[in-house]
């Protein structure tokens, strides 16, 4: 059992890389610091919860320093939050249904799929130039964002690794734009969900101000990172620990069956 101290030190830490990480990709931080504090025993409503309240800082951190570089579009982010905040509210509820080892067994698929998007991210997004979005397009996204929502709050990690595909395949942003403002997206989101799990007791704020504190700084360092940093290598490598993660939570799952 890690005391009080080491257990701090180690969330600053996760919460530090998480952010700067998510901030950088796009993907919300929660994926890694979800699967943190699971490992640190916390019940699935209370890692999503504390996860949430870390991603929404990461979120503020990332949208003040895009919108800086006036990066953010924010008639489409805030288009899209409206169908994603009714769905944030829906998963915090749903989170009190779920088992502890139902709950990593979907976390493991998740984190399996979202693996598999952040390897093969590049290939998947073709970058292509703006055109007008159909009534079709319009219901989809409704859908999709909803949807987004929903696995935002169940989850605690936020929703962006859905955002930007959304932003990039069907309203034709490029990279440059579409990741700054998902972090819009990503944050009104998250504070819907989080208001939902503060509402029903599932934050513990210890475990949630140490990810917050690593989370806003390694926001801003990844806000300024994306401008140079190559992102291919990095991209392969968190893509195989979330899938050593997703393998780890599935064996778990399996291991509690009777």
């Amino acid at each position: 059992m890690l005391d009080v101290a080491t257990t701090i030190a180690i969330l600053i830490a996760v919460g530090l890389g998480a952010g700067t990480l998510g901030s950088m990709l796009g993907v919300g931080g929660g994926i890694l610091m979800v699967p943190a504090l699971t490992l640190l025993g916390l019940p699935p409503t209370q890692a999503a919860g504390t996860s949430l309240f870390a991603v929404a800082s990461t979120s503020v951190s990332s949208t003040v320093a895009y919108s800086r570089q006036k990066r953010i579009d924010y008639r489409l982010a805030i288009e899209m939050a409206a169908s994603a905040i009714p769905g944030a509210v829906v998963g915090g509820f749903i989170s009190t249904q779920i088992t502890a080892p139902d709950f990593k067994l979907y976390f493991g698929i998740l984190l399996m799929a979202v693996g598999g998007y952040i390897a093969f991210r590049d290939s998947i997004l073709k970058e292509k130039q703006g055109h007008r979005v159909s009534a079709l397009q319009h219901a989809a996204v409704f859908a999709i964002t909803f949807g987004a929502g929903i696995i935002s709050s169940l989850f605690g990690v936020g929703g962006g690794v859905v955002f930007v595909p959304v932003m990039l395949l069907i309203h034709r942003m490029t990279m440059y734009r579409a990741v700054p403002t998902s972090q819009l997206t990503l944050m009104l989101t998250a504070f819907a969900g989080l208001f939902t799990h503060v509402a029903l007791g599932h934050v513990d704020y210890l475990y949630a101000v140490a990810l917050s504190a690593g989370a806003f700084a390694g926001a801003q360092i990844g806000a300024k990172w994306s401008r140079s940093v190559k992102n291919a290598i990095l991209q392969k490598m968190l893509a195989v620990l979330l899938v050593a993660v997703a393998v780890k939570f599935i064996a778990d799952w399996l291991g509690s069956r009777p």
